[in-house]
């Protein structure tokens, strides 16, 4: 007998816990479960990968933090669907779907925590605790997340690891000079990837500023931004108060994201905090440098040295001479690449992830 299992999420946008839902709800064995997905708040384009591979998709409309109306909609259609177990993601959807669950009777709950968390006020971290005692199993997506919310009070004997996990990437369709001119970037042009939303935990203005530095030993390096989010405006105020609107571009979202990656020399990636960057692994797992910031959850990726470079949060001028180095030395910059694919090939697979959450199911299903 298959057993229903429901995945709730706030959206479906390209974000980094939305492609891991995604990937997890199109693979788990169809023999074994009924899987269905529900957003919390929008759709998005994920909606259309979860569509081809038949996973039954439910958009619930929230508009506001606190959203009676939304709750009793949630409500609803569990108690339509009848779930045996509950999977939910990211804080909104932590709290909506594990009230609205256990509400209707659902008492096999499991809540992944993706990211530490430093924004999280009082009020939030007390209804994370409340619920982690009657959840069933709480999963993190690396040890540094799993030891920043012990910390902050939730059971450690309840949090388990498992990592994201990666496909790798095939070779990109498009040539680079097909890149570049569709860029408008000259034939010499060194590229350096920096992927996310834009607002404040990615500390985009340290890529920026590190951009300004490399243009004065080097004219070739151009830094590719790829996203969008709230900051967008400050940013490009940013770039062009320090007059480097000519080697700093924003591409905005991207579809294509897949075609461009492999083509960078050397992904950046400056966050204050991370859960398991996605963006950072799809760049490994491409065979691309990374350079990024020594923090828990990303350094359980790069291995400094070996796989790219760590450097300290807010260190420009580091950030700008390891990037140097792996540009001035192609020798280095493919052992340095050819080690990251192999890592992620070896420890960060979509199988792995996969076969590691049915596991879980399996264990806590009756």
């Amino acid at each position: 007998m298959k057993r229903r299992i429901l995945e709730i999420i706030p959206t479906l946008v390209r974000g980094g816990a939305e492609k891991q839902m995604t990937l997890l709800a199109a693979r788990l064995p169809r023999d074994e479960f009924d899987v269905h997905v529900c957003a919390l708040t929008a759709g998005g384009p994920l909606a259309a990968d979860l569509d081809a591979a038949g996973v039954p998709t439910t958009v619930i409309g929230k508009r506001w933090k606190l959203d009676p109306g939304a709750y009793w909609r949630l409500k609803s259609h569990i108690a339509r669907l009848q779930p045996e177990l509950i999977h939910t993601w990211i804080f909104a959807a932590d709290a909506y779907g594990r009230a609205a669950g256990l509400a209707c009777g659902v008492r096999r709950l499991v809540c992944g925590l993706r990211c530490v968390d430093p924004w999280k006020s009082g009020w939030q971290l007390a209804i994370d605790r409340y619920l982690a005692r009657q959840t069933t199993r709480i999963v993190a997506n690396s040890p540094g997340v799993r030891e920043f919310y012990v910390r902050k009070g939730l059971p450690a004997e309840r949090i388990e690891v498992i990592p994201n996990g990666v496909e790798p990437l095939p070779p990109s369709p498009a040539t680079r000079a097909e890149i570049l001119a569709e860029l408008g970037l000259p034939a010499d042009a060194r590229l350096v990837g920096l992927v996310g939303r834009l607002w404040p935990q990615k500390r985009v203005k340290d890529a920026i500023w590190a951009a300004d530095l490399l243009k004065v030993i080097r004219k070739d390096v151009h830094l590719l931004i790829v996203g969008d989010g709230p900051q967008r405006q400050q940013l490009w105020r940013y770039r062009d108060q320090v007059e480097i609107r000519d080697m700093v571009h924003f591409l905005g979202e991207r579809g294509d994201l897949a075609q461009l990656t492999p083509h960078f020399d050397v992904l950046w990636s400056t966050s204050g905090y991370e859960g398991q960057s996605n963006a950072v692994m799809e760049a490994m797992s491409a065979g691309v440098p990374v350079v990024a910031t020594n923090i828990p959850g990303t350094r359980d990726l790069v291995v400094d040295g070996q796989t790219g470079y760590l450097f300290p949060v807010g260190n420009r001028a580091m950030l700008a001479k390891q990037t140097n180095r792996i540009l001035d030395d192609p020798d280095l910059a493919r052992r340095l690449g050819r080690a990251a694919l192999q890592r992620m090939a070896d420890q960060f697979t979509v199988e792995q992830m996969v076969e590691r959450y049915a596991e879980l199911y399996r264990r806590i299903l009756p």
